[in-house]
């Protein structure tokens, strides 16, 4: 019988502790006014996210789910376009695509990085796509389906690697939106433009999910898109509040997709701290790194890129029996978790698109290696040194089994 947890998976309670009196104070302020929906909360948080993301503007809607779909139709995606992303990722990535009316088309990840392989995306425009002669769009050779834009998603606190992206983009006049829900605060080194750039800032547009386990977490559902263009920030807007220009003047069907104000005070609270929980995630996957190195080749840890500076928002290892390496960690009362078991091309959701075991090598190697370790700021030094240290004890007993 596994031990009762002693190092969680995750803590949500230790900093809504801490910051107890700081968010029960928005919930006063918005029983004072009855600002419940959109207002000055909203606002004042828009602003500041965008701030921090290095953007112009921040649009706040429900969920990151939202933040991608509107970018989408903000973006001007038709019926059947087609918009290429991965199949290592939460399926919130290939819905938005879906919802918005259009087709996903995957691309395979980097084995090493998680992220999308922008050598596997330059083979698919090239190969597998041919620009129209009369439009010059660019059109997939066996759908006859114009693509229209590509999704990299920043993972596990990640970036992407964009610069190769967006030079593809640029060739093809495709639209980058990046899928930046899992990377609030990471940074990617762009070598054309000799400058370090945030998460977010980078594409047409960017989503944000503020899921209450992410680096920047709401007390509930909430997400943001940020970009850089004014129309795709106004079209947003109308979209997430039933396509309004203003109230009741409906210029298009839209969505009721806005942002409560408590949970944008609470987000606000929350993002003044951001900087520091971020750079605790950092410091404790370093020590990892450090730790777990000495484990040898049985446990491959995250590569961080020298492009990029994550913020962790998970600690993914590799490790060839994951199910006994659980048992193993939960024995020891150590919470682990698995983030994505089921490659998206490989899901029942996804019967009708014909794909097959094989198809993206490289995700389906890694989805059945991968777990994920404890990762929350509140961990103390001790908390990541015992985790190691069970973590090594394990590939040991593994390592002395089969000599």
């Amino acid at each position: 019988m596994a031990n009762p947890t002693k190092i969680p998976f995750l803590d949500l309670v230790t900093p809504h502790q801490e910051l107890r009196e700081e968010l029960l104070a928005v919930v006063e302020k918005a029983f004072s006014n009855a600002g419940f929906i959109g207002g000055p909360m909203v606002e004042d948080f828009e602003k500041e996210f965008a701030a921090f993301c290095g953007t112009k503007y921040c649009v706040g809607v429900n969920s990151g789910t939202d933040a991608l779909r509107f970018a989408f139709m903000a973006a001007g995606v038709e019926p059947g376009d087609i918009i290429v992303t991965v199949p290592h990722t939460f399926i919130a990535t290939t819905e938005a695509i879906s919802q918005a009316g259009a087709r996903i088309a995957f691309v395979d990840i980097d084995e090493q990085t998680y992220t999308m392989d922008p050598g596997k995306l330059r083979e698919y425009l090239e190969t597998r796509c041919e620009v129209d002669g009369t439009s010059g769009h660019l059109i997939e050779r066996a759908s006859k389906r114009r693509v229209r834009g590509i999704v990299p998603v920043d993972l596990y606190g990640q970036t992407a690697d964009m610069d190769p992206i967006l030079e593809l983009a640029d060739k093809y006049k495709l639209f980058v939106i990046e899928d930046a829900c899992q990377a609030h605060g990471a940074q990617y080194f762009s070598k054309k433009d000799n400058a370090w750039k945030l998460a977010g800032s980078m594409g047409k547009a960017a989503a944000f999910s503020f899921y209450p386990g992410k680096n920047l977490g709401a007390c509930g559902e909430a997400g943001a898109a940020t970009t850089n263009d004014p129309a795709m920030a106004a079209r947003m807007k109308m979209i997430r509040d039933h396509g309004q220009a203003k109230k009741y003047y409906h210029d298009i069907e839209g969505y009721n997709g806005r942002l409560d104000s408590i949970q944008a005070g609470w987000l606000s609270v929350k993002l003044r701290h951001l900087g520091k929980w971020n750079e605790s995630r950092r410091a404790h996957a370093h020590r990892y790194h450090e730790l777990l190195g000495e484990a040898g080749d049985a446990i491959v840890v995250p590569l961080e890129a020298s492009w990029t500076k994550g913020v962790y928002h998970l600690y993914v290892v590799r490790v060839q029996d994951r199910e006994a390496f659980q048992a193993a960690l939960a024995e020891a009362g150590i919470g682990t978790g698995i983030h994505y078991p089921i490659p998206l091309h490989l899901q029942k959701a996804y019967e009708s698109l014909n794909f097959k075991r094989g198809d993206f090598p490289a995700t389906e190697r890694v989805a059945a290696e991968i777990v994920s370790l404890p990762m929350f700021p509140q961990m103390t030094r001790e908390q990541v040194d015992e985790v190691s240290k069970r973590v090594k004890e394990y590939v040991g007993s593994r390592v002395s089994s089969v000599r």
